[in-house]
């Protein structure tokens, strides 16, 4: 009889929490590819087609540091079971609405089901999993999540053709059902972080002293500059290409998807390196001035098609690499017991990084200086190592590692 090999309880941890992170992602893109359908059913203006994506995001945004409070408090679990349901069933639920301002207040409670996700992931990966498997737990982490972005737009709209829009978001809803049952069932692996009572003379922190504190200031600001300059590649590079070297569309798309699979690539190679180097800062700065190197080189000369593609690989590739020693600096300057709201709050720097830039990189392009946006972009990725250093340097605490059970 064939017999295979049992998953070691990090494994199985990761495969967890991987499975929601999938979904989280998967959930956020699945909506565009049925906007043209939404539009005929409900009679929408595309303004109005963009509100749905703008209030799930906004509400993922400004819960997400509410969330890492509660999570501290009362235990992961329990908000990690609840969010992926709500996130799930909302969008199921689309599938059932009669009129648009439905889907929009849908949309409201999966982008709340969603907040809940990296608080409470990596609350329980730093308590759960090995302290010498943190990183690559992190860089695996935020690997599936990037597939969760590439899979959901092909994969939605194949169902749409093939069964409807309505079956197609039911459908895909309903595939957080198992992932909560699953969650359930094997909850007992699922340990949360190690909470350490301070002693007679260190007096406890309170949250919102320790979020405005320096170092973890700083390291919010330093996820919030990365991602105004990650919103002028993910928005703005094909057009950018288009205009300023006369790179056709489809090349241009490539070029994009070179970035992409570079990054997604990195990232699993910055777990092995964090894992392996205690040289976090020195990584994140190396591999960030590298990318933005390659981005102005980009911006600035004209390449071949080939030339573009490859170029832009290595550049995401160093940008993925720095990300998982970036999120085992955030953990290490967490205080014990305060990883879901240090993670919360550092997480909706991202969302308010990506939605303040796009418009600004369009004017620059209306403006006739289309070459200038990678300009700016590699000059945010530069600015964005201020931040890093300034939060690092400010860390005084010696690292203490997460707890194995």
């Amino acid at each position: 009889m064939l017999k295979f090999p049992a998953l070691g309880r990090d494994a199985r941890v990761n495969a967890l929490l991987g499975a929601g992170h999938f979904l989280s992602h998967y959930y956020q893109l699945c909506l565009p590819p049925v906007f043209i359908a939404w539009q005929q059913s409900f009679d929408v203006s595309f303004a109005e087609l963009g509100l749905a994506m703008a209030v799930m995001s906004a509400s993922a945004a400004l819960l997400q540091t509410p969330m890492g409070f509660l999570v501290d408090r009362y235990g992961a679990r329990p908000f990690l079971v609840g969010g992926t349901l709500t996130m799930a069933l909302s969008v199921s639920a689309m599938g059932f609405a009669t009129a648009y301002w439905q889907i929009v207040g849908l949309a409201l409670l999966s982008g709340a089901g969603n907040s809940v996700i990296h608080p409470a992931d990596y609350s329980i990966l730093s308590g759960s999993v090995d302290a010498g498997k943190l990183g690559r737990s992190f860089a695996f982490h935020t690997f599936v999540g990037n597939i969760g972005f590439a899979v959901a737009p092909p994969a939605t709209a194949t169902l749409s053709l093939l069964f409807g829009w309505r079956a197609a978001l039911t459908l895909v809803g309903l595939l957080g059902v198992p992932v909560v049952l699953t969650i359930l069932w094997q909850s007992r692996l699922l340990a949360d972080q190690r909470r350490d009572r301070p002693g007679p003379a260190e007096p406890a922190i309170s949250g919102a002293r320790l979020l405005l504190g320096r170092s973890i200031f700083l390291f919010f600001a330093f996820f919030m500059v990365s991602s105004m300059a990650g919103a002028g590649i993910q928005s703005w590079l094909i057009t950018v290409l288009h205009r300023a070297h006369g790179t056709p569309v489809a090349a241009a798309s490539t070029a994009l998807t070179g970035w992409m699979v570079g990054v997604i690539c990195g990232v699993l190679l910055g777990g092995w390196i964090a894992d392996r180097s205690e040289r976090h800062l020195f990584f994140v700065v190396v591999l960030t001035t590298g990318a933005a190197a390659i981005l102005l080189l980009v911006g600035i000369v004209p390449m071949a098609e080939l030339e573009t593609v490859a170029v832009l690989f290595a550049g995401g590739l160093m940008a993925g690499t720095s990300r998982t020693p970036r999120d085992v600096m955030v953990k290490d300057a967490a205080p014990p017991g305060q990883i879901g709201k240090v993670f919360g709050f550092v997480s909706s720097g991202m969302s308010l990084g990506g939605a303040i830039m796009p418009v600004l990189y369009g004017m620059i392009i209306d403006a006739g200086r289309p070459r200038l946006v990678l300009v700016v972009v590699a000059a945010l990725l530069m600015a964005s190592l201020l931040c890093v250093c300034g939060a690092r340097l400010r860390f005084q605490r010696p690292i203490v590692p997460a707890a194995a059970e």
